[in-house]
């Protein structure tokens, strides 16, 4: 074999491959989907994304709207942190969230198993909008008619009470039983939503499964524990998630009822931020406390999807 190496010949290079252009009717098609999407978007950052950064941003000055604004830095965020309404606020926003959120899903759950059972078709629409009707109401008016029926002195509620000799309650005068006035009005109007949500989930569950968790002798409550919750476990996940981002954010209901009080039992952080803004001027201690709540809830619901993957199942 000799020093010279034999060399095969290169190859040739591989043609260039171009993608085909889009004909007329594709690129018609691509105009029209962006013409459809136009206004979500535009929508979406307008009255999303932009006051969300403003927000950030307006945290950052101190600001009255008479004069010009100040640059605070983190002044805000750390005075936020050594203000006891405002950590008592989220305290009360926290513990509203728990028994809201669990009292709404427990009823709503319970009331759409009842109705997804043996009864007419037309019975059935019926309790659905009765149960949904609340919920087009707005929160103001129904917590007005709300303070009417929870007085203590002249509320339908206390009057019941005393059919079977119960004392009157203080409901929306008392740290003991203010918050569980508002919470008990809050679901009344919030389960309607979970209500269909769980409705439709039940729908879509197949007949055969519940038929063959019955031949193998699953009735009651155990079916409903052991086949029905785990094929319904998206839409709790749904259910939960949009109660829990509502309830961070309930502001209607304690201020129309007790204005934050007595003292500040009821006091959310919906509220703080409403009257730091609107009643004080101070837009940047306001703005702050508004991130401060959509970092809680990004928080909340990123930890809630994180959980699901071992609590949901899907079919």
């Amino acid at each position: 074999m000799t020093d010279t190496q034999i060399q095969a010949p290169p190859r040739p290079p591989a043609p260039a491959v171009t993608a085909p252009r889009p004909s007329a009717r594709e690129r018609g098609t691509r105009l029209l989907a962006a013409l459809f999407l136009a206004p979500t978007i535009v929508g979406i950052v307008v009255f999303t994304v932009v006051p969300i950064v403003g927000s950030v941003v307006l945290s950052l000055f101190h600001w009255n709207v008479i004069d010009s604004p100040s640059f605070a830095g983190t002044a805000n965020y750390r005075e936020m942190f050594t203000d006891s309404t405002v950590l008592v606020s989220f305290r009360n926003t926290l513990v509203f969230m728990v028994f809201a959120v669990a009292l709404q899903l427990l009823i709503a759950l319970t009331l759409a198993l009842a109705v997804n059972g043996r009864m007419p078709t037309w019975l059935r629409s019926v309790f659905r909008s009765a149960f949904f009707f609340p919920l087009v109401l707005s929160a103001a008016s129904i917590s007005v008619v709300m303070k009417y029926l929870f007085n203590q002195d002249f509320g339908v509620v206390n009057w019941l009470l005393g059919l079977i000799g119960i004392a009157p309650v203080p409901w929306l005068t008392s740290e003991n039983s203010a918050m569980a006035a508002v919470v008990l009005v809050y679901v009344w109007q919030q389960f309607g939503f979970s209500f269909l949500l769980f409705v439709g989930g039940l729908n879509n569950i197949p007949k055969e499964i519940h038929e063959a968790a019955a031949l193998d002798g699953a009735t009651g409550l155990r079916k409903h524990l052991n086949v029905t919750l785990p094929l319904l476990s998206p839409t709790l996940l749904v259910a939960s998630v949009v109660g829990i981002i509502n309830a961070l954010q309930v502001f209607e209901q304690p201020y129309v009822l007790t204005n934050g009080g007595p003292g500040d039992a009821t006091r959310t952080v919906v509220m703080v931020i409403y009257e730091s803004a609107f009643e004080q001027l101070r837009f940047g201690e306001a703005s702050a406390v508004g991130v401060l709540l959509f970092v809680l809830i990004m928080a909340v619901t990123a930890l809630q999807f994180r959980l699901s993957r071992r609590f949901v199942h899907y079919q």
